[in-house]
């Protein structure tokens, strides 16, 4: 982390909400990544954070894609609930169990977003056959018709009022994406899947990356705008920063 820059963890156990307006996140599932034996192998999962509109009510948002352009069709995928990764396979009942607790049916989800293409953050996209689907930089409405966009570094894609996907290239090469989510009671909320492994992941996170200086200048990024961030693989934690470090000001 910066010096100047703190972090300490957001307390309590998944689910865990943070409301706003006009969207709450909840963090659905936290991540974790074990070692396990001497071999070096680890058990792991991602963090699954649900973005839910505040005036939200089930019912089908999706509306007829048919003749949308890019950036209507990213704001009808994101008016209803929108899941940040999925987590993997093995997380199946967790994940419809935690949604239901909600009132989300896998149904009613219209998007969800991959931060990246492994399997223990996106092993449970077919829950989801009638969301839009944004996994890293792939933009694809039901049925697959994709659609492309102008996501970069520079040129985030935005899904409604304060809610957008970033590029945060860096962990698995190139294509990484994040969620950040403004406007809650705590402030700006960044799912940022591995972009950081946890919150004290000191130089580990090094050892899993595929470009570390892309993903040190997303980490940096992010700890300039978050109040909030939701890593891969561990507990949510708060971000403080000496007055003056936010971006923009």
């Amino acid at each position: 982390m910066s010096s100047r820059v703190r972090t300490e963890p957001l307390r309590g156990d998944p689910p865990l909400s943070i409301p706003g307006d006009p969207y709450s996140v909840i963090v659905l599932l936290r991540g974790y990544s074990e070692p396990q034996g001497t071999g070096g192998a680890q058990r792991a999962d991602g963090s699954v954070t649900l973005v839910l509109p505040t005036a939200w009510e089930p019912r089908d948002a999706r509306g007829d894609p048919a003749g949308l352009d890019t950036q209507a069709a990213l704001e009808q995928a994101g008016s209803g609930p929108v899941l940040v990764d999925t987590g993997g396979p093995w997380a199946r009942d967790a994940l419809l169990a935690a949604l239901a607790a909600h009132g989300v049916a896998p149904d009613a989800v219209t998007l969800v977003v991959g931060t990246h293409g492994h399997s223990d953050h996106v092993g449970s996209l077919g829950l989801f056959p009638r969301a839009a689907l944004l996994v890293s930089h792939d933009f694809c409405l039901p049925g697959g018709l994709y659609m492309p966009h102008g996501l970069s570094e520079a040129c985030p894609l935005r899904l409604g009022p304060g809610l957008e996907v970033w590029a945060t290239p860096g962990h698995a090469g190139l294509g990484d994406v994040s969620v950040a989510v403004a406007g809650t009671s705590l402030g700006t909320v960044v799912a940022a899947g591995d972009v950081f492994e946890r919150e004290d992941d000191g130089d580990t996170w090094r050892q899993l990356s595929e470009d570390p200086r892309a993903q040190e200048r997303s980490r940096q990024r992010v700890l300039a705008a978050a109040d909030v961030v939701v890593p891969g693989h561990g507990g949510p934690f708060k971000v403080f920063r000496e007055p003056g470090d936010r971006a923009g000001d």
